[in-house]
């Protein structure tokens, strides 16, 4: 099955669609305008159920196929929100929210499941049933959202019941990766996104004038040797071979030139393919955090967040991922590089089997970067996969 004629003959549509969705970014939870449009869609396609308020903004259709749905149910899902940011694409479809923009693609994910679902919806031509699934709330780790560190959509659709409630056998997800070409696939079995963790560690020591260094326990002087100090668990502490990020983003001390401030925070990022190596970091982050408090007489304090687990494909459902992704594109990396960007979608692979699959987006800016734009020339390749 390659691209189907009456997808591709739809694709401009669906492309306005995308854009109008680019225009009016919500992020969060606050993705009301976002789903309105699905539900209203979805009910105008003629889907058996439309469904809204699951995870507090979610919107869930059901299509039932050509035997009126016996068999099993299987979930497809795209993520709404964006991310809080400004953009500097320049287009004419740019971004009218100030501080807001669809930098990672969900707008184009958002569109090409609405594409697919109004083509199952007019054809049924398969057996069981089709569950298209609108998550609001995928940018769980993103600074600026009303709704910022959680719990995540994903997290909030399940524990309102999504997959008992709709009898979902299997799920999967797709993801847009800027680089890849337009409309060509990558996938792999096992991990395929990183486990993502945050932590923050407040050293409380002594404040002191600047030019009498002598009467502080200086907070600036420990957190730069742990700055350095962490580097030394992916180079000292974890085998070569295993995939470790350990990433020391913020450092925040006093404002003034001439004080040595009481507390200093610090914050940063752990990306781990295996939790074994998960949770021998937070061993070794620990160890050197009581070090540094005996060493020199400061309280050193942890708040270390487990974000999103692993994003771990089924292999059988891979293969199923895979072979439809091949039928549309002619061809499919099925054995990519794990990502080591984190995605809440691995909530749902941990309660059901299924895969997670990347798209092309062709020679864009990356992810999360204001000049980035979702390439509509996917958008075929999308909605036939689905």
């Amino acid at each position: 099955m390659p691209i189907l004629n009456r997808i591709a003959a739809d694709a401009p549509e669906i492309a306005e669609w995308r854009r109008d969705l680019h225009r009016h970014p919500e992020v969060g939870y606050e993705v009301q305008r976002t789903a309105g449009i699905v539900a209203d869609k979805l009910r105008a396609f003629g889907c058996d159920e439309v469904v809204t308020g699951i995870g507090r903004t979610g919107v869930v259709g059901v299509i039932r196929g050509r035997n009126g749905g016996t068999g099993p149910a299987i979930g497809l899902r795209a993520d709404m929100d964006a991310l809080a940011m400004t953009e500097a694409t320049g287009l004419p479809h740019a971004s009218t929210t100030p501080g807001r923009m669809h930098a990672c693609g969900h707008d184009g994910h958002t569109a090409m499941l609405l594409g697919a679902a109004r083509h199952l919806a007019a054809t049924r031509n398969f057996s069981g049933t089709a569950v298209v699934i609108f998550q609001p709330h995928e940018e769980v780790a993103a600074e600026g959202s009303p709704d910022a560190r959680g719990p995540s959509g994903a997290q909030a659709m399940l524990a309102d019941g999504l997959l008992d409630r709709f009898a979902i056998a299997s799920v999967y997800g797709m993801h847009n990766m800027p680089g890849l070409a337009a409309g060509q696939f990558a996938i792999r079995p096992g991990g395929i996104m990183a486990a993502t963790d945050f932590f923050e560690i407040v050293i409380e020591g002594r404040g002191a004038h600047a030019a009498a260094p002598h009467l502080a326990i200086d907070p600036v002087l420990i957190g730069c040797e742990l700055g350095v100090a962490l580097q030394t668990i992916t180079s000292r502490n974890i085998d070569p071979l295993a995939a470790l990020v350990v990433s020391l983003c913020v450092f925040n001390g006093s404002d003034a030139k001439n004080i040595i401030p009481q507390r200093a925070r610090l914050g940063g990022t752990v990306r781990t393919l295996d939790t074994a190596v998960q949770e021998r970091v937070i061993g070794r982050l620990e160890a050197l955090l009581r070090g540094l408090e005996a060493q020199h007489g400061a309280t050193i304090t942890l708040d270390y967040n487990k974000l999103c687990p692993l994003t771990a494909n089924d292999p059988a459902k891979t293969v199923l991922a895979a072979a439809a992704a091949r039928d549309v594109a002619g061809a499919v990396d099925a054995d990519t590089t794990p990502n080591m960007a984190g995605e809440d979608f691995s909530y749902m692979l941990n309660a059901r089997p299924g895969a997670f699959i990347f798209i092309g987006n062709g020679d864009s800016a990356g992810l999360h970067n204001a000049a980035y734009d979702f390439n509509d020339a996917a958008i075929p390749a999308g909605v036939s996969y689905w």
